[in-house]
């Protein structure tokens, strides 16, 4: 099996990936990290440095990356570029993070999680 948990700089999406390290072990499933990004910058680097020392106090054996696209997208797209990364690559699961948004953000902003569930392209397990 294989675990797909995006995250970005919220604590929520660190316990996302808490819980997709545990999920990961607890079935020996292979766990994927990734950040959308429009381009690498320090935050980049400071979200994948947290994300591997997650991974390495938990003894994940996982890469995190960055998939940062040429084309410069807004972040309502992450919902739609997580869903892309599920066709691409065959991810059997995803865990993410959510923030649990009022309805006027979730209506201006988008929400990636919401935009995943309601695909239901793979199972999702979403984190507050």
């Amino acid at each position: 099996m294989d675990v797909l948990v995006p995250v970005d700089d919220s604590d929520c999406s660190f316990r996302a990936l808490d819980f997709g390290a545990d999920m990961a072990a607890r079935y020996d499933a292979t766990l994927h990290v990734v950040h959308f990004a429009d381009e690498s910058t320090t935050t980049t680097d400071a979200v994948l440095e947290r994300a591997q020392r997650v991974l390495d106090a938990r003894g994940v054996d996982a890469d995190p990356e960055v998939n940062a696209d040429v084309d410069v997208r807004s972040a309502g797209r992450v919902g739609s570029d997580i869903l892309d990364l599920v066709d691409e690559r065959g991810y059997d699961h995803v865990v993410m993070g959510h923030h649990g948004a009022g309805t006027i953000e979730r209506a201006i902003l988008g929400s990636a999680a919401e935009t995943v569930l309601r695909a239901e392209k793979v199972p999702v397990t979403v984190i507050p």
